[in-house]
């Protein structure tokens, strides 16, 4: 949106890494646990389309930070970053498969899951580098001396 802002910590590399690493504790911790069992009738392919869903936004979490990391760097080109993204979160699609196969009353190694995963990121990658752009307005840091009265 034209004239937009965002905070500033927006536009550091550290926040959407971090954001990265809640995400994945987060994918750890409901992995760790039992399946979860929404009321209702059960729908089937919910939880490829939650696999999805998931990491559609991981992908757009790490793809900020790898953006805005690279940004001042030698920056990635979109298909290396789109690339880098899928292959790291493919990784840890498998890995929550692996680990899921050690959790009592989970089944895990699923491949069905891990492509859930894998689209997830792909979709997400290539999506959310149409936005980063607006990673790139920040509001102004209130304590720079130049933006004060």
């Amino acid at each position: 949106m034209p004239g937009s802002h965002l905070p500033a910590c927006c536009s550091r590399s550290s926040f959407w890494f971090i954001a990265f690493l809640f995400w994945g504790i987060i994918l750890w911790l409901l992995s760790d646990g039992p399946t979860p069992t929404p009321p209702g009738p059960r729908l089937p392919g919910l939880d490829k389309l939650l696999h999805f869903g998931y990491f559609f936004g991981g992908a757009g979490l790490l793809s900020a930070a790898l953006y805005l990391h690279n940004r001042t760097r030698a920056p990635l080109s979109w298909h290396r970053l789109v690339l880098t993204v899928v292959i790291v979160l493919a990784t840890v699609g498998a890995l929550d498969e692996w680990h899921q196969s050690w959790v009592p009353g989970r089944s895990g190694n699923d491949l069905g899951d891990w492509l859930a995963d894998v689209a997830g990121a792909l979709t997400g990658g290539l999506i959310f580098k149409r936005f980063h752009c607006l990673l790139d307005r920040t509001l102004p840091d209130s304590s720079s001396p130049k933006d004060l009265p």
